[in-house]
């Protein structure tokens, strides 16, 4: 039985495959989830009895030992093995977690463009620039700013066509990406069911196909909305019970996207515009935007799960004659 620690310097696979056979058969293994443990879990797998990946979060005393180091970190994490008492992580397949770097590639060039963006606004406010802020980003409205206004100097001119040049390289390599993976063979039909519903596009779908991988893996609604981190967490001591903001254990790529998501749905839904402002009428808009991303995460686990596109249950009411 063997345990792995995030610090663990590991040796080349050809040093791996040496390491396993030099343990007892069969074995055992756990390690913690961490940067690298992705392709140390495939290279693992097919020669374990049995390989798990702790939650990292979950293993408080090794995060609260007076006393740590890596052998006292594996030792722990083989008790927990050893006792069956280990917090495993779920593994998504190899392709799944092959094509979700892809997406999460993606999501840090659209951040990238972002600050650029920013960056160009900022660059002609602080040279005293007007401009229009509605159509700045235009291509046609940008090369006429460049060649008209007497305040642009010429470095000043060639940061912001630095600027310009990168934001439309990001933004093809980005678009690449997308088309990429709308294309795929695995995720093709999956994808096209989930965009059926109502306010879900390209992007939610491919986030909630790669992000979640096997939907089965959710027994409820619920907890499927806990891992998208659309509810607060929960500490109750006695008859004291307090709840939290949004809890920050969550799959974050799941919730921003279906937070954006949410925001666009009641303009292409009607049943979740009704939802929006039954629930802003509470007082409270953001807490609306995320009762419509619940609801979303429940019309994706319905199409997921049943492998059928959306439709919206009729409700039949008979009046008696």
């Amino acid at each position: 039985m063997a345990g792995f620690t995030p610090r663990d310097r590991f040796p080349p696979r050809l040093e791996l495959d040496h390491w396993m056979r030099s343990l007892p058969q069969p074995w055992s293994a756990a390690m913690e989830a961490t940067m690298f443990t992705g392709w140390i879990y495939d290279h693992l797998k097919p020669h374990a009895a049995t390989l798990k990946v702790a939650h990292p979060l979950m293993l408080r005393a090794i995060a609260a030992a007076k006393k740590k180091n890596d052998c006292i970190d594996a030792s722990k994490i083989c008790d927990c093995l050893r006792c069956d008492f280990l917090p495993e992580s779920h593994m998504a397949s190899t392709a799944i977690r092959e094509r979700r770097r892809t997406l999460r590639y993606r999501n840090l060039l659209v951040r990238q463009m972002v600050q650029m963006k920013i960056k160009i606004s900022a660059l002609l406010m602080e040279a005293g620039v007007s401009y229009n802020k509605q159509r700045l980003h235009k291509a046609g409205y940008f090369r006429e700013l460049l060649a008209t206004n007497p305040d642009i100097d010429e470095g000043l001119r060639s940061l912001l066509r630095l600027c310009r040049e990168t934001v439309v390289r990001l933004g093809k390599t980005e678009s690449a990406l997308v088309r990429t993976l709308e294309r795929d063979s695995l995720l093709v039909e999956r994808v096209e069911r989930l965009m059926t519903i109502p306010a879900v596009g390209p992007i939610t779908a491919l986030t909630w196909a790669l992000e979640v991988g096997d939907v089965q893996r959710f027994s409820s609604i619920k907890k499927a909305v806990s891992y998208c981190g659309l509810c607060g967490a929960e500490k109750s001591s006695g008859n004291t019970v307090q709840r939290t903001p949004l809890s920050k254990q969550r799959n974050k790529h799941l919730q921003t996207t279906l937070i954006e998501a949410a925001k666009m749905a009641p303009r292409n839904s009607s049943e979740l515009a009704m939802l929006y402002d039954k629930e802003k009428q509470k007082g409270n808009a953001n807490r609306a935007t995320l009762a419509v991303a619940r609801k979303l995460v429940a019309y994706l686990m319905a199409v997921d799960r049943g492998q059928r596109n959306f439709q919206i249950a009729e409700t039949s009411s008979s009046v008696a004659a």
